[in-house]
Parts: C-alpha cells; structure tokens; sequence
C-alpha cells in the first residue's frame, strides 16, 4: 500500500478544462476520491478503474458536522488504501476549509500535498468579460463570503462597501436583500452590479444592472445559488454577449 497522503485538490470554477495538469495527475495517482458538490464530476475520468469514490457535498445546516466527518474520513482512508484527494471546487484555501482538513490529516501523521485551482471569485467575472482590475477605474478587489458562520453579514463587507474597491461575494444568494441595502447606503442605487450563476459551466447564466434593479433581474431570470456577485464600476465593462471564446462561455 502506497504510504497514506492527502493531496488537496482545487477544481476550478466549473468547466471541466479549468483544471490544472497538476490537479489531473493526482486524480489519475488517487486510490480515494472525496469530491464535493462544486467539483465537476466528470473529472472523475482522470482516475484509475479501481478508485474509490466517495461524494461528499454539505447539506445546509449541517455544514460543521459534515466536515468533522470528513477530516475523520481522509485520515479513515488514507490509512486503509493510501493517497486520497480530496477534490474540492475553485481553490482549496479559498472559503474551502482546505487549511482545516490539511491540519487534521498532518495531525495524524499523513502526508500532504496541497494543488491551487482557479478560484471562482476570480475566473466568473472574468469569463463574463468583467475586468477584476482596470486601470484608471479601481485600485483593488475584495473577496468577501456572503454568510458568516453566525448567519450575518461579514464586518469586511461594510469595510468594503465604503471603498471604491470592487467587491466579489461568494455564496451571498441568501443575503442578497442585505447586501443591496449596505451598498445602496454606501454607494447609491446606480452602483453596477452582476450576478452570475453557474459560472463557467454550460447552464451559466448572468444578471447586470444596478443596486436599484438587480432584485427584479434575479427574480426575472431565475437567478440562484451558486452564483457570484460583483459589485463595482468594473462591472458596466462586462457584457453578456461575449466575442471570441467558446459559445458554452455566453451567458444564457
């Protein structure tokens, strides 16, 4: 048995492609897969015949014992089988607890190695033509999760609203009414804003407007979790018809 090892694994945003080759080559050494709900399951065909696969996406509520589970789980089967990536959507140390599950399994004694994905926070807005940075326009960009572990908005996020910054919130379909109010009080209702569900994958689809109008556009296009939110004047850059890349790319 090969000795036991975790290999935290960041599968992109979504697409199948935007994995790294790094992140390919562990799937194909793994003799355990743990693969959350974000990670495209069809880089499962990366591994050997005889993996073993184990799902393990959070259910809401739930998400503290879940993961408690989960490290006992990497460590469970890293000592029964030997390498187990654990592979999880966008980048492992961003808003993954991937720095948690690595501490546990160091604790027990397993090898860790850990491969960076393309994190959603950068790669969505991207792919939706939307400058993360551009000159003359903004000197910086926030990356703030939209749900605290106590249920509430982050106190970033009031930072962040006072700046000039672009603001990119994960996981913040939940508290959207409250974003909207924070930002309209900070930045005025004709701050541009875009969200955009399922980034990168083929059912994307996108909603631009501004704080005054972005509610009834995601009610209007069915807009939902996982989406990401961006909120700033970069946003008035993007489009949702995009030239030159792949049609799967074009928002619907």
């Amino acid at each position: 048995m090969n000795k036991p090892k975790l290999i935290l694994v960041g599968a992109g945003p979504g697409d199948e492609e935007l994995i790294t080759l790094k992140g390919v080559n562990a799937l194909k050494s793994a003799d355990v897969v743990l693969y959350d709900a974000l990670a495209n399951d069809l880089l499962l065909k990366y591994c050997k015949p005889d993996v073993k696969l184990v799902y393990v996406g959070k259910r809401a509520g739930l998400h503290y014992q879940q993961q408690q589970e989960i490290n006992q789980m990497i460590v469970q089967y890293a000592l029964e089988y030997g390498t187990v990536v654990r592979l999880k959507g966008g980048d492992p140390f961003v808003f993954g607890r991937g720095h948690e599950e690595k501490d546990h399994a160091l604790l027990h004694g397993l090898e860790v190695e850990i491969v960076p994905g393309i994190s959603s926070a950068i790669a969505v807005p991207v792919i939706q033509n939307i400058p993360i940075t551009k000159r003359g326009v903004n000197e910086s960009f926030w990356v703030i999760t939209g749900t605290t572990k106590e249920d509430t908005l982050s106190k970033d996020m009031h930072l962040a609203a006072q700046s000039s910054a672009t603001v990119i919130i994960l996981m913040g379909m939940k508290k959207l009414a409250s974003i909207i109010e924070l930002f309209k009080k900070y930045r005025g209702e004709d701050e541009p804003i875009a969200v955009i569900m399922n980034g990168t994958c083929e059912n994307e689809k996108s909603g631009f407007g501004k704080i005054s109008t972005i509610e009834s556009i995601v009610t209007e296009k069915e807009l939902a979790s996982p989406s990401v939110i961006v909120i700033g004047e970069v946003v008035k850059y993007g489009s949702e018809t995009l030239k030159g890349i792949s049609s799967k790319y074009v928002a619907k």
